[in-house]
């Protein structure tokens, strides 16, 4: 007997070890060996982390494509592993030092710190795959990988010597994206441009003739960063300004500094901002490092590594040079205390010529939360235009796809504008960059000390003494080899030629950059095919109102509790329901509630047949059924399965989902089984109808079954054990059986037939609602100008109709009495007598001002909608919350009029 309530807890448990002791994830199994491959790589999350929503939804979608083309009976790998995530992983790690009062990373030096690093990889790093487990994640677990396993390890050394050897690789003198707290580049999408209300300042800079003298006239410059005044190197103005039109060519005396600087004429000067007139420090702005490079003006940095004015030793700063002492007493200043001394300075010496409020962009580190500095500093780059070239055309070419496909337009933008990649970092967790040198700063690049070794041997005639490059390179280097590099690249494995190119990509619109565009530059440049055919892009979870999820709003949904509340099956069809292309998801624990009733409806079905005597046949055949009620059964469930084949294919994960539950709740649970009752328990029956009846309903939560597993897999492996112990013959697990096959149980006339039914009952309920039937009267029903079809499912379906519709009597007639609401349904005219039921003229007053009520709220949604200022101010979640409420009420005002035609009717 099936236990009263689903326990989620327990079942879970309980099939993932089935699932594991089956190996049924296993990739390669012999009965598969002849199977079409299909293969997957996970987006491989951070050891540092836990399981969030975006997780619980990427790895939901990945796990419903895998067990749906397991079922298909493809050979499947979903290939699992996680990501070093160099900043991400250091920071936890020195932070835990700094909270548990120990040495910090520099106090106990690379190696020890790694050690620790390590160990708390170790210790911690399983935390999400374990989670994932819990989801219900059906990858093959024996291959998990690491992106700082020797084999992957391996195939990051090869790649970056070779890409060296081709000359993609180089180390050039640029600025970068510098972060004073961490002390590394980062890339630009580590930077998050936050809004800061600061000043803008208008400094007075004096014009000098050629011997040095100031001529009396002055230009003025505005800056929101005046400390980095001390590094100008020169004015610029737009060529085409004629107030600056004769100045162009002479030079300032930089205040302060005293150093000669050039007013040079440059497009990139805005005449219309501040006073048209801009000051030009190359080595601390992206933009005046291009005008710089333009103009012949060589940058001169002035701050160190952890943003402190550096002056000390400093040869450029001087650049011949006699600052003033107040200028070198900022010398080891952090920079924004810098900034005040700057403004006070040129304050006394009457250089200040206005401070005015300004709003504008700063840039922060999205995972330090400080504010990132241009620094001009040693890196190592990839030319990447001749690599995203290539990927940009195999997009073209249809080689790859995206789904959605307006995803494609980002990729393009994106490419086309590519800049260099720099992929070093000064930090110690991760791949070091396998880059020697000597003493006079020769470089040995190699896949091995040794190999270096033997390289400045050959150069120098002699060993001589050589040193590692200290950096490791950018996580997202060796992310980028993931697709091949855990089959065993650049290895010619078995796997590889098996499992490479995947089939499926599946992760977060805003990792398009990070990620998907580096595996396909780095994918088809190394093994000269593209790493995935298609790439599906999902939307971002938010909360129920609709506002991104954040610790500091405290709207974070954890989806572990989610889990322990409600189970994983139900969170998994959740996000599956709601995973509509392009649209964020708005979660919440009530929608969960809802798809955890969803599992009880099942549940309670199943128990249903059990206690009706529903067991399976061997014997049963589907196609030779002969009561209309089980063949209509069979037919929409074959429509079920193909609909859900369809979205899954065809990434509509939502519409196969909705597909599904729509079978289940409405046709199954709702119409089938209560349609069959008295079939089931009625006196008098046909037994050989009975029989099949029971078959019928057995054979059809199999299907169930199986047409849910890949969203809900442990309710439906619990329930496919359970109702397979009556059989003679053991089956095995649910997770390994085929894809339902109803194709051919499609009987049309019997879809006529209860699906009339159906819609009739729907129909009569539907009318009773609108027009506010007393939901205990019951009512009388005339079928108008019936045929002899009509009349017979009447007959045949008389005592259903009357108990299901709550009905007082069924009538024919030519025409439709006075006073009745009309119903069509399938061709044929039903008309429900509602005098002295209800007050028709008070029902079609008080109609009428619902309606006029739902207009003025859609019109005064409309205005907000149509008004561009509220559209350009409101959080997007305000924005969605009216868009949401317009429809509600629009949807109100049809049922509404659908309504009153009815009563206008009769």
């Amino acid at each position: 007997m099936m236990d009263k309530t689903f326990d989620p807890a327990a079942v879970e448990a309980r099939v993932s070890a089935a699932w594991e002791e089956g190996q049924a994830f296993r990739a390669g199994r012999p009965e598969r060996a002849g199977a079409e491959p299909f293969s997957i790589v996970i987006p491989p999350p951070n050891v540092t982390g836990s399981l969030h929503m975006g997780h619980a939804l990427n790895n939901t979608i990945q796990d419903i494509l895998v067990r749906f083309e397991r079922m298909r009976g493809k050979d499947v790998l979903w290939q699992p592993g996680t990501d070093h995530a160099g900043i991400a992983t250091q920071m936890v790690v020195e932070r835990k030092l700094m909270e548990t009062q120990q040495p910090g990373r520099r106090e106990l030096g690379r190696e020890e710190f790694l050690r620790r690093v390590w160990a708390w990889k170790e210790e911690s790093g399983g935390t999400i795959i374990g989670q994932l487990k819990r989801l219900g994640a059906s990858c093959d677990w024996s291959r998990e990988r690491f992106t700082m396993d020797e084999g992957l390890s391996r195939a990051v050394l090869k790649t970056f010597v070779d890409l060296h050897a081709q000359g993609l690789i180089y180390r050039d003198k640029r600025l970068v994206n510098w972060d004073p707290k961490f002390q590394t580049a980062i890339s630009d999408l580590e930077v998050q441009q936050i809004e800061v209300k600061g000043h803008l300042w208008h400094f007075d800079y004096p014009v000098v003739d050629e011997a040095g003298t100031p001529t009396g006239a002055i230009i003025t410059v505005a800056t929101t960063r005046p400390e980095t005044m001390l590094g100008d190197t020169a004015v610029a103005v737009h060529p085409d300004d004629e107030r600056y039109r004769d100045l162009v060519g002479k030079r300032v005396r930089l205040p302060l500094v005293n150093r000669l600087i050039p007013i040079v004429a440059d497009a990139y000067s805005d005449p219309e901002k501040g006073t048209g007139a801009v000051k030009i420090t190359p080595a601390h702005d992206f933009n005046d490092f291009e005008v710089g490079r333009r103009n012949g003006c060589r940058p001169i940095n002035v701050l160190d590594a952890e943003a402190r004015i550096q002056i000390a030793g400093n040869t450029d700063f001087l650049d011949g040079a006699e600052p003033e002492d107040a200028a070198l007493a900022l010398d080891g200043l952090d920079r924004f205390e810098a900034r005040k001394h700057v403004v006070s300075l040129m304050e006394e010496r009457g250089l200040l010529r206005l401070v005015e409020p300004n709003t504008h962009a700063v840039p922060h580190g999205d995972r330090s939360g400080v504010v990132i500095e241009p620094y001009l500093t040693d890196q190592w780059y990839v030319n990447v235009k001749p690599l995203a070239e290539r990927a940009l055309q195999a997009v073209r070419d249809g080689q790859t796809r995206f789904v959605p496909d307006n995803y494609e337009k980002i990729f393009f933008q994106w490419l086309e504008n590519i800049e260099p990649w720099c992929v070093s970092r000064q930090l110690w967790w991760g791949h070091q960059i396998p880059v020697w040198y000597d003493a006079e700063g020769g470089i040995f690049v190699a896949e091995s000390e040794a190999d270096a070794v033997a390289q400045a041997k050959a150069k120098h005639g002699r060993e001589v003494a050589l040193t590692r490059d200290p950096d490791v390179l950018d996580t997202w280097f060796s992310s980028a080899l993931w697709p091949f590099s855990t089959l065993g690249w650049p290895d010619k494995t078995p796997e590889l030629a098996r499992f490479y190119p995947t089939n499926t990509l599946v992760t977060g619109k805003d990792i398009i950059f990070f990620w998907v565009a580096r595996m396909m530059m780095m994918g088809l440049h190394l093994t000269d095919q593209a790493p995935f055919e298609t790439v599906y892009l999902h939307t971002l979870v938010r909360d129920e109102k609709g506002a991104k999820m954040s610790k500091s709003k405290g709207n974070v949904v954890d989806p572990v509790d989610l889990i322990d509340r409600f189970g994983a099956d139900a969170l998994r069809f959740t996000l599956a329901a709601l995973a509509a292309p392009g649209r964020d998801i708005k979660l919440g624990p009530q929608r969960v509630e809802g798809y955890r009733n969803f599992a009880t409806k099942l549940w309670n079905a199943a128990r249903f047949a059990e206690m009706n005597g529903c067991e399976l046949k061997a014997d049963f055949r589907p196609e030779a059924v002969r009561e209309t009620l089980n063949a209509w059964a069979l037919t929409e469930a074959a429509k079920a399965v193909a609909e859900v084949a369809q979205g899954i294919t065809v990434y509509r994960f939502n519409d196969a989902a909705a597909a599904a539950y729509r079978f289940v709740w409405n046709v199954f649970c709702d119409w089938y089984l209560e349609l069959a009752k008295p079939v089931l328990q009625g006196e008098g029956v046909d037994p050989e109808a009975r029989a099949e009846t029971q078959a019928t309903v057995a054979f059809l939560i199999d299907q169930i079954a199986k047409l849910l597993h890949p969203f809900m897999p442990f309710l439906t492996e619990e329930l496919w054990a359970i109702k397979g112990q009556v059989l003679s013959t053991p089956r095995g697990l649910l997770a390994l059986e085929s894809w339902p096959e109803l194709s051919a149980y499609t009987n049309r006339q019997a879809e006529e037939e209860i699906g009339w039914l159906v819609d009739l009952i729907s129909e009569v309920r539907s009318a009773r609602s609108e027009t506010n039937v007393p939901a205990g009267a019951q009512v009388p029903l005339v079928l108008v100008g019936a045929d002899e079809g009509v009349r017979a499912r009447v007959e045949r379906w008389s005592e259903t109709l009357t108990r299901l519709a709550r009905l007082s009597e069924i009538g024919f007639a030519d025409a439709a009495p006075k006073n009745a609401v009309q119903l069509l349904v399938r061709g044929s005219v039903a008309a429900l007598p509602l005098e002295g039921i209800v007050d028709l003229a008070a029902e079609v007053a008080r109609l009428k001002k619902e309606a006029g009520k739902a207009r003025v709220e859609i019109g005064k949604i409309d205005g907000k909608l149509d008004n561009a200022d509220f559209l350009a101010r409101a959080p997007e979640e305000v924005v969605d919350e009216q868009r949401e409420r317009r429809d509600a009420e629009a949807a109100r005002l049809v049922k509404i009029e659908e309504a009153l035609v009815r009563l206008s009717e009769a």
